[in-house]
Parts: C-alpha cells; structure tokens; sequence
C-alpha cells in the first residue's frame, strides 16, 4: 500500500514537471504566460493562428486556440499527464489557459494530492470546501467543483474538477483580461438578440435574390 502511495505521489509531482517556474508565479503555466500573444501561442504550440476558433468578434475579439500535447515519451513515469489545453484571447491577448488531465494520468488521486502537487509549483493555496463559499471572478458550469484556488492582486488558479467526466483540471487566468472577456462575451450576446430579427430579414431578402438570380439564369440556358 506504502508503494502504490508513493507511486501515486509520485506521478502526482508530474502534473507540475520541468520546465519549472519561480514558485507563486500565477501568470504562467509551463513555458505560456498570461499576455502572451496568439501569435506567439500558435507558434509555440505548431499551428497555424489563422486557425484559431472564433467566440465573438464584437465588440471585442475573442478567440480559441486547442492543443493536445504529444507523448513522446517511451517512460510511463515520464508521460505527460495532460490531455488537453485550451488558449483563450482577448484581443489577440492571452488570458485564459484551461488545461485538462488525463484520466489515467490522476487515476487513484485524491483531491488533496492534486492540491499538493500544484502548491509544488504555485505555493500555498486556499483548499476550498463545500460549506466554503468564496466570491470568484471565475466562471465555471455546474458540473466542475472549484477545489482550490492560489490567488493574487492580477491572476488566480483554479485547481477544478468535473463531476460528469470525473476528471481533474487547472484554470490560470488573468483577472483583469478575463473580467472584461466576460463583459465582452455578455454584450456580444446582447448585441445578436437585438440585431437576430434584421440579420433574419437580411437572410430573407438574400434568398429571395439569390433564388431570382437562379431563376433568371435558368430561364435563359433551360432547354426542354
């Protein structure tokens, strides 16, 4: 039993491996900073920024970028436990990294053991329970319960897990940036209830065209 613990802790450690930061830096995650540039990003990760997934485009621009790390590691102790991370920007800006950890990776973790392997990296955190309610900036669906948080003046870490999936993850954001990608992504929305019922007319009015167009055309090539 002492072993299997020991295991576990040990691959624990691997969710915060090398390239290691100074300790408390909330606004990096591995070798991406919060600010980076989707430029930067995209090469960093080997693709292309012009294939970033559009969110909004107003009134700010909002966009995605999703990267799912390659194992090239032949060490089982050496794999990569993460799965999935995804990039959002605002305005071209860094500030959101959501990564995602492999199941097999975490599998037999408690949630004390993933908060002691991100404390390795981000220091001492505020392990929060089901009768702690904390206000956050952060804002997560219903299936993901907050279990830690490692906060500062600029930039928080959300140490998640999803209850559907039963998988565990790590949001590090930036709390100016992302306050106003929530301001953004909420008028953005507003805006397209207000424009729906023209951009539906316009839609009408475009198909009856097009659709005259055709029948123009067809009138003059069709041949019974």
């Amino acid at each position: 039993m002492k072993t299997f613990r020991n295991a576990v802790l040990a691959l624990a450690a691997l969710l915060v491996s090398v390239p290691v930061i100074s300790a408390q830096d909330l606004s990096r995650y591995r070798t991406f900073a919060l600010g980076t540039s989707l430029a930067t990003v995209s090469l960093q990760v080997g693709q292309d920024a012009h294939q970033a997934t559009m969110i909004h485009e107003s009134p700010a621009v909002i966009q995605q970028v999703t990267n799912w790390p390659l194992d090239t590691s032949r060490s089982p102790a050496a794999a990569d436990p993460v799965s999935q991370i995804v990039f959002s920007f605002y305005n071209g800006a860094l500030y959101k990294i959501f990564v995602t950890y492999d199941d097999h990776a975490t599998e037999g973790l408690t949630e004390d053991d993933m908060v002691q392997a991100i404390s390795a990296r981000y220091g001492t955190g505020i392990r929060l329970y089901p009768e702690i309610n904390l206000p956050s900036p952060d804002e997560y669906p219903q299936r993901d319960k907050v279990i830690a948080r490692w906060s500062d003046s600029e930039n928080s870490v959300s140490l998640i897990r999803s209850n559907t999936l039963d998988s565990f993850g790590l949001v590090v954001l930036s709390k100016r940036l992302h306050a106003q990608a929530i301001a953004a992504a909420i008028e953005s929305e507003r805006l397209d209830k207000e424009q729906a019922p023209q951009k539906e007319i316009d839609r009408q009015k475009k198909e009856v065209a097009d659709l005259e167009v055709a029948r123009e055309k067809n009138k003059k090539t069709l041949r019974p």
